[in-house]
């Protein structure tokens, strides 16, 4: 009988054993293989998600807010327009309609541009050339006029040298007096804000107006100045600003910043910014920061100040608010963390965000919570700190609980949109959880992002700072011009104000004076506000 491998057992084994393990190994490339797809497929969906809101950045709508649904049982605008369903109509009712559109009475379109009432006015009156009667030849009479229009007229800025004289007056009996010593009086000129410079109050406070409320940069200021008659350069405009704000400015902006510390409750936000020559010895390429710092309405007139530094690190945090106690409303930035004395509320604006650019159907569950809240909020807005805590106690805590609970028991894992939102939400569910238990915190960070605006812009035009020096002005005039602002004072008269009657008051003698100065005080209302 003939052995074959089928015929011999050992053969046979071997056989089997060789078939297994080719098949265990191929499990094996067959389960690395799947484990790499698996991979390879969230990859690629955290890539589309990635390109996906690249797309709606670049080329969607830039607005933060939900799309309309309208209520349950209220249908569009145009269900109820029977004009969409009904036949098109007849010759004789279009006649019909057209002479009922002739009858009705038109409503005169309300202007958009007009004069202040209190504008001067010029009347122009326009005569015939001839009142010779052209048939008889005889002396014509007026019988009415008619004021055909009205237009603005614009009168250009002109420069004026005012020269301060001071007049000495001397007693001539008691010159004449050899016992007794004659009397002298002179008078005396006011203070000038900058010594031995031209620049007066009203040109100091044009300057600092053009560029922290219309945001000129000063070397565009100057072509304007020259054709106004004073001839000068950015250089010069620069050192103004300084002086102006080192010398004066800044003691409202110190005064400002000893009441806010005594406030318990601040927003808190911060932007980059750029300056040349740093102290530091790094480049002038390297991210410089603007800090703003703005009190709530709920704790008397609003304060704004901004601060300017080299860094973005928690010491400069620290040494600004040093002394204050409270509620410091701020983003999730690791800086705003374990201050002395201090507790942190997060913003719902920055989790909203988060939720809207995962762009799904868990995302838009995650922007309709936020919604919610803030839907609640408007109702609140006008209630006292003690009765807005009630309401939202009882009406947005269970939003806020419900939320966080989705949250954490949804399974939001990876890189991706949605996780993202969901870390940055749980990381900072204690922090938004505070505007429940204290009514005059608010639900988000949104006044100090609204007041940090003005640097923003100004920093697209005026680009950068040359000195430390220069960025210290610029975020002491920034304040006085926003916290004006914000206590409706017209920021123009104010400076005016400021520069005119600041360097001729003994305010190291009398610092109690600086009240009367403030953008909230009686005097700085009546003279000053808009």
């Amino acid at each position: 009988m003939v052995n074959t491998p089928f015929n011999n057992g050992n053969q046979y084994e071997k056989l089997i054993r060789l078939l297994e393990e080719q098949l265990a190994y191929s499990n094996l490339q067959n389960k690395d293989l799947s484990k790499k797809l698996d991979q390879s497929a969230k990859q690629i969906e955290a890539l589309t998600e990635q390109l996906r809101h690249l797309n709606k950045q670049l080329f969607g709508s830039k607005t933060e807010k939900a799309k309309y649904n309208a209520p349950e049982g209220q249908s569009s605008l145009f269900d109820d327009d029977q004009s969409f369903s009904e036949p098109e109509p007849t010759e004789e009712q279009s006649q019909q309609s057209i002479s009922y559109t002739v009858v009705r009475k038109v409503q005169k379109k309300k202007r958009n541009d007009s004069l202040h009432d209190g504008i001067e006015v010029e009347a122009v009156h326009h005569y015939p050339k001839n009142t010779t009667c052209d048939c008889c030849q005889g002396p014509m009479i007026e019988i009415g006029s008619t004021v055909v229009r009205e237009e603005a007229e614009f009168i250009p800025a002109r420069m004026k040298k005012v020269q301060h004289i001071e007049h000495a007056y001397e007693c001539k009996n008691c010159k004449d007096d050899a016992f007794q010593k004659a009397q002298i009086k002179r008078g005396k000129a006011p203070q000038a804000p900058i010594q031995r410079s031209i620049a007066g109050p009203s040109v100091l406070a044009k300057v600092i107006y053009d560029k922290f409320a219309q945001y000129l940069p000063l070397y565009r200021q100057v072509k304007e100045w020259v054709r106004y008659g004073l001839n000068t350069n950015d250089k010069n405009l620069s050192n103004w600003v300084i002086r102006a704000a080192h010398d004066w400015l800044s003691l409202i902006y110190e005064r400002m910043k000893q009441l806010m510390m005594v406030k318990s409750v601040l927003h808190i936000d911060e932007t980059y910014a750029q300056i040349i020559n740093r102290s530091d010895g790094k480049s002038g390429q390297t991210n410089a920061y603007n800090w703003v710092f703005r009190s709530v309405p709920s704790q008397g007139p609003i304060i704004t100040l901004f601060h300017s530094s080299l860094s973005r690190a928690r010491s400069v945090l620290e040494s600004f608010v040093e002394g204050f106690s409270g509620t410091i409303i701020c983003d999730g930035y690791s800086a705003y963390d374990k201050l002395k004395g201090v507790t942190f509320a997060n913003c719902f604006a920055h989790v909203r965000r988060y939720w809207l650019k995962a762009d799904s159907k868990n995302g838009q569950i995650g922007v309709n919570y936020c919604d919610d809240l803030y839907r609640l909020e408007r109702q609140f807005r006008h209630l006292s700190p003690s009765k807005r805590r009630k309401e939202r106690q009882k009406y947005s805590k269970p939003i806020v609980d419900k939320f966080l609970e989705w949250v954490e028991t949804s399974p939001f894992y990876g890189k991706n949109a949605l996780a993202k939102a969901a870390e940055y939400t749980l990381n900072r569910a204690n922090g938004l959880k505070a505007f429940l238990y204290d009514g005059r915190i608010e639900l988000d960070n949104n006044p100090a992002e609204n007041a940090i605006r003005p640097s923003v812009v100004g920093r697209k035009n005026w680009i950068h700072s040359v000195s430390e020096a220069g960025a210290k002005a610029n975020a002491i005039c920034l304040s006085i011009a926003e916290t004006a602002k914000a206590n409706n004072v017209d920021f123009y008269r104010y400076l005016l104000k400021l520069l005119t009657d600041l360097p001729n008051l003994d305010i190291y003698q009398n610092p109690e004076v600086l009240n009367q100065y403030m953008p909230w005080s009686k005097m700085i209302q009546a003279e000053c506000g808009n």
